[in-house]
């Protein structure tokens, strides 16, 4: 029986549909394998389940994040976990920097920052840190842009750099669109 199954090989060119399946079923699980391997160590995506970003970040948006590149500026958005929540926040500080909140707002190194995409006014907590705080080496001062109900620096203080999972590089809209 093996043996005509050869010569059919042979004669026809062709192999049996049941290795034309297992190559397939093959190659399908190589793909899902990098794609694992991609999104482990690379890239890595979280739901958003506060609305400490709103309105850049809504409540239920994924976010899409590069795991390697651990250099920040004022600016970027990152993910990160404090007390085994993840979080999404906006740097504003990096390390060297001091960080100010004044009736006149959000001071870095003695200058009033000023930002077109912050539609409220940066305010302290009352059981928050003290102000004004030095930004340490390997930390950032992060805010969220809903700075009434953000959960940010103002409260835990300075994030630490080994605990930043990523830099945001693309939301993904689930609701409302």
């Amino acid at each position: 029986m093996k043996r005509n199954i050869e010569v059919q090989e042979k004669q026809t060119g062709q192999q049996p549909i049941w290795k034309d399946l297992l190559d397939l079923l093959i190659k399908i699980l190589f793909i899902f394998f990098c794609i694992y391997l991609i999104f482990t160590f690379i890239y890595g995506v979280e739901r958003t389940i506060d609305v400490s970003m709103k309105p850049a970040i809504r409540d239920g948006d994924l976010v899409l994040y590069y795991r390697l590149d651990k250099y920040l500026v004022s600016g970027d958005v990152i993910v990160f976990k404090e007390n085994d929540r993840v979080i999404t926040a906006r740097v504003v500080a990096v390390a060297g920097d001091t960080v100010d909140i004044t009736k006149d707002g959000l001071t870095i190194n003695g200058a009033v920052q000023v930002s077109k995409d912050i539609y409220f006014d940066t305010t302290q907590f009352k059981n928050g840190v003290d102000f004004p705080i030095q930004v340490k080496e390997n930390q950032v001062f992060v805010l969220g842009d809903n700075r009434p109900s953000a959960l940010d620096s103002r409260t835990f203080g300075c994030v630490n750099i080994d605990d930043i999972q990523g830099k945001v590089i693309a939301v993904i809209r689930t609701r409302g669109i």
